[in-house]
């Protein structure tokens, strides 16, 4: 089988992160974000990947060569000169993923991060018949997003509402897809939008069917999201009883952390926080609901919450970073600092408090 990952641009709602990498390779709990979904294609029994990007393909595909001989997975790009939408680069990417054997492929959106229940899928597709499926999940604000209206029994899709003012479902598009090769022939080569022109022409032939995602799901495209995907990514890892859960008395709800980081005494960490590789967390530190990137070094008595710390950072002693504050890469936050909110491009020091949501150039 195949796979489609819609990688896009330029990932600009994870800016700053994003001005140093693609933001497919965004560690997300410690590994970048692709690899969640690439490793569980490589599980369903996957053997090609393909990366419809427009941005950097050659960052993209170097980072992941290595990748592609540990899993034994080909991965290729398919690139855009212009972007073409949601759907315009299936129809670009048409020659790789069409053979002879005629299966069907998936399609992921690169942001989302779920539990990926891809084999149940391919029975859900078989069992129905139809020519596409589409994963579902529930929300509790269906108002915000478009809205899948489908026949509860047999998940037959009826139609979509954009943002309904009225009550019509509480179940949305979780960008997951496994779609016949005859639905590329539904798609021309230009921008178009696989959810607003291409599903619901399939759902008036009555062609298309929805599946509901078991377990959590999250885009985790902007900051806010990530640091909720994360909480909901160690839950159900507990939920798993996994191994790579830290344990420790100064170890507080789900905790991730990478066995090269060190820790000082003294520490509290916890809940929902991931410490990559290289990390030195000094004695006396506060972690909460966060994410530390690789080489980042937390001085002591540093409290940091709600936020997200680029690589190679670091954070002063007794200083306070919260309410998403978001650092990019190679930032020095001084000692005693407090930084409520604040947006910090990289190669900066902060010498003065942030006390407001702010960018910093």
């Amino acid at each position: 089988m195949k796979a489609l990952i819609l990688v896009g641009g330029f990932g600009t709602r994870l800016r700053p992160l994003t001005l140093s990498v693609p933001k497919p390779l965004v560690e997300f709990a410690n590994k970048p974000m692709i690899l969640h979904q690439i490793e569980a294609l490589k599980a369903t029994g996957v053997t090609e990947v393909v990366l419809a990007i427009n941005y950097q393909p050659e960052v993209m595909l170097n980072f992941l060569k290595d990748f592609e001989a540990k899993l034994e997975i080909k991965i290729t790009c398919s690139q855009e000169t212009e972007p073409l939408g949601t759907a315009g680069p299936l129809a670009l990417a048409r020659d790789k993923l069409i053979d002879d054997s005629g299966e069907p492929f998936f399609v992921l959106n690169s942001d989302v991060i779920s539990e990926y229940p891809l084999k149940e899928m391919i029975k859900f597709h078989k069992s129905h018949g139809g020519e596409a499926s589409i994963m579902v999940t529930k929300v509790d604000e269906p108002s915000k997003y478009g809205v899948v209206v489908m026949e509860e029994s047999t998940g037959q899709v009826e139609r979509f509402v954009e943002k309904p003012k009225l009550f019509v479902g509480n179940k949305i598009n979780a960008g997951i897809y496994l779609l016949n090769p005859s639905v590329l022939d539904r798609i021309e080569l230009r921008p178009t939008s696989i959810e607003k022109e291409v599903f619901p022409n399939i759902a008036a032939e009555k062609k298309l069917y929805a599946m509901v995602l078991p377990g959590f799901w999250m885009d985790i495209g902007q900051p806010r999201d990530y640091i909720t995907g994360l909480r909901l990514y160690l839950d159900s890892l507990r939920k798993k009883s996994s191994p790579k859960l830290a344990s420790g008395t100064h170890i507080i709800g789900n905790v991730l952390v990478d066995e090269s980081a060190k820790i000082g005494e003294g520490c509290l960490i916890g809940p929902d926080v991931a410490i990559g590789p290289g990390c030195v967390v000094e004695s006396g530190v506060r972690l909460s609901r966060c994410t530390v990137m690789r080489g980042v070094r937390i001085k002591k008595h540093a409290c940091v919450s709600s936020s997200i710390i680029g690589w190679h950072s670091t954070v002063g002693q007794w200083a306070r970073v919260e309410n998403m504050t978001i650092l990019g890469e190679d930032v020095h936050v001084g000692d005693e600092i407090y930084s409520n909110g604040g947006v910090v491009l990289p190669h900066k020091e902060i010498k003065s408090n942030i006390l407001k949501p702010e960018i910093v150039m």
